[in-house]
């Protein structure tokens, strides 16, 4: 670890311009990437904050032909979509660039130069996966198959999402082009790869060794895994038509590789935002006396943690990550979050349903981080800690310290009077907490940090609680002006401090208090953070109780969203053997009429009813008890086979049957093609 750097290089994984970001991508990457930086500049450290959108490779060309449109068009839509989604949300990059800028390319097209000429690529024609039919080769994202390591029947090309592991398309267990549906064939073309088993003996000094002991074990094991088994040549060049030139002779119709050229788009966003402020870049990436950080998910950790870093290796002039501190996924109500499968909630659709309610879902989705595992977004668990924690406990504390202190003083911090014991050490617990929530930021503890925090608004709540002043202040008045004073620091303390976690109720709560331009220490080392005859604002809801219904409603769209998905999923069963015209003559079907309807006696699936056939009334015995109630089903009109067989059941005989079909959530349905959910292929039984 580097010990008192001169500044930080903080960099965000780039997100993906083909779709908006959702919870879980803040949950792992940009929620805690902001507090760490925000921390730090409360410190008065020198930050560049560094993110941009990453607009090039196989996701965008899928999405471009998915939607019927260029892949220029759907950057910049989702790069709007993007900024403003972090704007909303107080995500503060110092810089956010887009991979598809001028200087992207050029720093990007200018890296893989000096590698080239430096002799550090291997040139070679290889085999690759290729659809005929399309005519043009397939990036890993267009090649489904069998992973070869779990038997997950649908992993990607480079990637199994199931087991995390990363793979070649040629890996792949009976390969399919999502182009054309098409088996691919082999065919050779010429690729530029990057020798990683040249690193290993680096790798494994600098990681395996160097970062023993401070880096998270799931990265850290991660690494070790890759390093262990062997590292091999990865190509840094694909056959594509969206994405960077690849700047040599000979390379025509081929880009750069999406992750060789994403990485360095933190490079490139990092000069972009020095140009723009009057700074050089260099020192950013270059100084040794440079703190770099990489925030990312576990599935960017190879190429955060092993490719990048031997680019930088091969490159010769850059320093290495500092900490790579990859956050595990966020399920959400007990699903693995998905973009295709629409399972996510998407940040603009969230504030349109909780306006001003930014902070209560970072705190929410802080306190419950995948850090060491994965976790569980539930709104029943984000509805209690809004509720319980920020509203009762944070929020209680504040509303009272500004109501008291306007009813007593008309908002005038008091002259304390002499501190008693409990005083000196409330005061004196309050000065330490800054230290403690540092200790956990900066061991990227970013759950234990929030937790601390709000410890800081529990003193302040105990305090009150154990000295009453509301009970004091006309007995004596003197000591209730030294209660009011002590909670107005803490409650100031909790203006600086909430600021990397919650910073929109912190500028909220710095205008009711009044107060600006303290930093982190000052809660430390100041002897009155709210001075006595400092006159504050009236009080204000910091956070609102969150009601049932808006947590119902959330949970009916997501219900939703799992009926579409099983309406857009589902397959009609395959056709059954060809039967005459004959053979169907001999089935007799008619309209009738269910006229009565009983359970069996014991016997949870099965209707006795009394049909109406047009031709006679007829006992039927149906297994649909699951799905109907006796009363539900009296008067329905049906479908009867009534020249089936009689057959006795449980003593009751059976003449005829009728006929029903499942709809997308399984439930049976009488056969109705207008019915809701059934699909075109439903089966009749």
């Amino acid at each position: 670890m580097l010990e008192n750097p001169k500044r930080y290089t903080i960099t965000a994984a780039l997100p993906y311009t083909n779709g908006p970001i959702h919870i879980g991508h803040l949950a792992g990457v940009y929620v805690p990437s902001d507090i760490y930086a925000r921390y730090l500049r409360l410190q008065g450290k020198d930050v560049a904050f560094i993110c941009g959108s990453d607009e090039h490779g196989v996701a965008i060309s899928m999405k471009a032909k998915k939607e019927g449109i260029t892949p220029q068009q759907v950057i910049d839509k989702y790069d709007g979509i993007i900024r403003k989604s972090f704007e909303d949300f107080g995500i503060s990059f110092d810089n956010y660039s887009r991979t598809s800028a001028e200087i992207h390319h050029k720093t990007a097209s200018e890296f893989f130069r000096k590698l080239y000429d430096n002799g550090d690529f291997i040139e070679e024609t290889t085999e690759q996966l290729y659809d005929a039919k399309a005519d043009q080769f397939l990036a890993d994202r267009f090649v489904t198959g069998t992973c070869p390591k779990c038997d997950n029947p649908e992993a990607y090309g480079d990637q199994c999402e199931k087991c995390g592991s990363t793979l070649n398309a040629t890996d792949l267990i009976n390969p399919k082009s999502t182009i054309t549906g098409e088996t691919p064939i082999l065919k050779s073309t010429k690729h530029w790869f990057l020798p990683l088993n040249r690193y290993e003996s680096f790798l494994k000094e600098w990681v395996l060794e160097g970062h023993k002991n401070d880096w998270k074990p799931n990265v850290y094991g991660q690494v070790k895994s890759w390093v262990d088994g062997g590292l091999e040549p990865r190509a840094v060049t694909r056959d594509l038509d969206w994405g960077i030139d690849v700047p040599v002779e000979g390379a025509e119709g081929k880009k750069l590789y999406v992750w060789f050229d994403a990485p360095i788009g933190y490079i490139s966003s990092t000069k972009e935002w020095a140009a723009r402020e009057g700074k050089d870049w260099e020192p950013y990436w270059k100084d040794a006396d440079t703190k770099l950080v990489h925030f990312i998910g576990k599935d960017n950790i190879v190429f955060h943690c092993i490719i990048f870093p031997a680019m930088l290796k091969a490159e010769g002039s850059y320093i290495l990550p500092d900490n790579v501190p990859a956050n595990e996924f966020l399920n959400l109500e007990g699903n693995k979050l998905s973009t295709s499968k629409n399972w996510a909630v998407w940040l603009h659709e969230y504030l349109q349903d909780f306006p001003e309610k930014q902070d209560a879902l970072r705190y929410a989705l802080t306190a419950n981080a995948p850090e060491t595992k994965d976790n569980d977004f539930t709104w029943k668990d984000f509805q209690a800690r809004n509720n319980n924690e920020l509203a009762a406990i944070f929020g209680n504390f504040i509303n009272r310290v500004v109501v008291l202190t306007n009813k007593y003083y008309n908002g005038i911090v008091p002259v304390p009077n002499e501190f008693s014991e409990v005083d000196e050490q409330t005061l004196a617990e309050l000065k330490a907490y800054p230290a403690v929530i540092s200790s956990s930021i900066e061991r990227y503890r970013f759950r234990e940090a929030l937790g601390e925090l709000m410890n800081v608004a529990r003193l302040g709540n105990k305090y009150l609680a154990d000295e009453e002043p509301w009970k004091m202040v006309k007995e004596n008045p003197a000591r209730v002006q030294t209660q009011m004073y002590v909670a107005l620091q803490i409650a100031s303390a909790l203006a600086v401090l909430s600021e990397p976690f919650l910073p929109f109720t912190a500028k909220k709560l710095s205008n009711i208090l009044k107060i600006d331009a303290l930093g982190w220490n000052d809660v430390t080392t100041k002897t009155d953070l709210l001075p006595a005859g400092h006159q504050i604002g009236q009080a204000e809801i910091l956070f609102a109780q969150i009601e049932d219904a808006e947590i119902q409603k959330q949970l009916d769209k997501l219900e939703a969203t799992k009926t579409a998905n099983k309406v857009e999923n589902a397959k009609a069963e395959p056709q059954k053997d060809i039967i005459t015209f004959e053979d169907f003559a001999k089935v007799d079907l008619r309209i009738g009429t269910i006229i009565e309807a009983e359970k069996m006696p014991k016997a949870n699936k099965l209707l006795v009813l009394k049909v109406d056939t047009g031709i006679d009334v007829r006992t039927i015995v149906s297994g649909i008890a699951e799905h109907f109630t006796p009363e539900e089903v009296i008067g329905k009109r049906v479908t009867v086979l009534v020249n089936l067989a009689p057959r006795a059941l449980r003593g009751v005989e059976s003449e005829g049957m009728l006929l029903l079909t499942n709809n997308a959530e399984g439930k049976l349905v009488f056969v109705n093609p207008d019915a809701e959910g059934v699909i075109n292929g439903a089966m009749i039984s």
